[in-house]
């Protein structure tokens, strides 16, 4: 079953298609990359299904329902996360502050550090700060954090407003390839304990390949193919509009 549907989906700047009609089926549970090259449209595309950008036509049903044009709170509340290329944390918190205030607000609890829901919030942030690897560092300033870990603490942030989807824009964006492979594995780990469905772009083609269950390959705002990774690693198409050519085995 599908837990997420596009159909037709389209946004132009300008008069210039950045999304053209998309169609795309992610199934529950798989983990699904979308790749192209830059300026191809899969930003756009990410921020049509989570609600930042209203599209120009089409729709996107989430678990069967339609959730075209709601606002980016509602489509979190419904169960999709969304990480993006800039890393979005509160630099000036801790670790642990980071988490545990997001699951606070999303709750609808506030702030306040003596209720019930309070000390269930810091069960539950020092949970995912476990899933996310970063538990040694909870009393750390995000703000002196590494690349890699401020990436993992924005993942811990995402896991906070309880998703079922996840969308991951360049989770590996800045992180050396040491990190990545631990990005990798990461992704798996959350992916299958707590039985999410990801989808995310990515340039690094090692980690497409090695994580992914299903790729679509954009470039100008359309999808040009679709498949399994050894598909797609194989298509011509993708050869030499992604790739400029047939790509090493």
């Amino acid at each position: 079953m599908a837990i997420l549907e596009v159909k037709r989906l389209s946004k132009s700047f300008r008069g210039v298609r950045a999304v053209a009609g998309i169609d795309l089926n992610v199934e529950d549970n798989e983990i699904y990359s979308v790749i192209g090259p830059n300026g191809a449209g899969k930003t756009t595309l990410f921020n049509l299904i989570s609600g930042y950008h209203h599209g120009d036509g089409g729709h996107v049903l989430f678990k069967g329902k339609e959730i075209t044009g709601l606002r980016p709170e509602k489509i979190v509340e419904i169960g999709i996360g969304r990480s993006f290329q800039v890393t979005s944390i509160f630099p000036g918190l801790t670790v642990f502050e980071n988490i545990r205030s997001t699951i606070l607000v999303t709750s609808g609890k506030g702030l306040s550090l003596f209720s019930t829901a309070s000390k269930k919030a810091t069960r539950e942030s020092e949970e995912i700060l476990s899933l996310v690897e970063l538990l040694n560092k909870k009393n750390e300033p995000a703000g002196i954090l590494s690349a890699g870990d401020r990436k993992k603490l924005e993942l811990g942030i995402v896991l906070a407003t309880r998703p079922t989807l996840l969308l991951l824009d360049e989770p590996t964006c800045g992180m050396s390839p040491v990190e990545t492979s631990g990005t990798i594995q990461l992704i798996r780990k959350i992916a299958r304990e707590m039985s999410l469905t990801v989808l995310f772009t990515e340039h690094k083609m090692d980690m497409v390949f090695n994580v992914s269950s299903h790729i679509s390959v954009m470039n100008f705002g359309v999808i040009i193919a679709s498949g399994k990774p050894e598909e797609i690693r194989n298509n011509k198409q993708v050869q030499e509009v992604y790739f400029g050519g047939p790509h090493a085995s």
